[in-house]
């Protein structure tokens, strides 16, 4: 493999580690390094920040993607240049069913493609789908943890702020789609092209009669309910990299 330095995330082979964590948010990486063993940043460049550690003895890298399936693609695919073979996305997202509360995890069982970045690579026939084996530990993960959690169908977009999103929510809770978010579909489908196994664990940061606004603003204040989800997908996780590493 031809170590050289990737472009936007700006490390290289030597940096690599076969698990990677993407959180959205730069300041995330951050939060997950409080769970690593001698986490060190690599790289900080745009919305590309990357740090590495280890948990329970497995290398795990940490790379934020920013907003949005377009910036995500990009680290998904720079990622896997350097080496890394699995990738959990430690997201935020909007519920689109009534019960989903702030802080209840959602785990993407598949996602709808209603963004461009996937759409890039390949037509919207082609699934947008996590690796099986995978899901099924992030699921086991999120038991063992005593983390509230769904599984299902999320949908993916590219704008907040189209002048009809109250009734694409509605169209789409009406199908049962759990959640919303904007980067899950690329990284599914990104992943699926390229035999990376791929999961996302998405943490409920507007409830679904909530405003986008103040839902927003409660995160970044780390309201208490928001915060203890970003807590628990966390360690979901990386309890389920140390669970699927134990079978390989």
């Amino acid at each position: 493999m031809e170590n050289r330095l990737q472009p936007h995330i700006r490390i290289g082979n030597e940096h690599s580690a076969p698990y990677a964590l993407l959180p959205g948010d730069p300041g995330r990486v951050d939060e997950v390094a409080k769970f690593l063993e001698k986490p060190r940043e690599l790289a900080y460049n745009r919305e590309y920040k990357t740090i590495k550690g280890t948990y329970k003895g497995v290398p795990v890298l940490v790379t934020s993607t920013g907003i949005g399936g377009v910036s995500a693609g990009i680290a998904v695919e720079e990622l896997k240049n350097v080496g890394v073979k699995v990738m959990i996305r430690i997201g935020s997202c909007g519920a689109l069913q009534p019960h989903l509360r702030l802080g209840d995890l959602v785990i993407a069982s598949g996602a709808v493609r209603n963004d461009g970045a996937s759409y890039a690579y390949i037509n919207k026939a082609y699934p947008a789908i996590p690796d099986t084996d995978l899901l099924f530990h992030v699921i086991k993960a999120a038991k063992r943890n005593g983390a509230k959690h769904y599984t299902g169908i999320v949908r993916c977009h590219d704008s907040f702020y189209t002048d009809k999103e109250r009734d694409i929510d509605k169209y789409w809770s009406e199908k049962g789609v759990l959640a919303s978010d904007m980067e899950t579909a690329s990284l599914f489908v990104i992943g699926g092209l390229n035999g990376i196994k791929t999961a996302s664990i998405l943490n409920v940061v507007v409830e679904k009669e909530g405003e986008l606004e103040e839902g927003i603003n409660h995160y970044v204040e780390k309201e208490a309910a928001s915060k203890h989800g970003e807590e628990k997908e966390i360690i979901t996780a990386l309890e389920a990299i140390i669970s699927y590493n134990y079978l390989l």
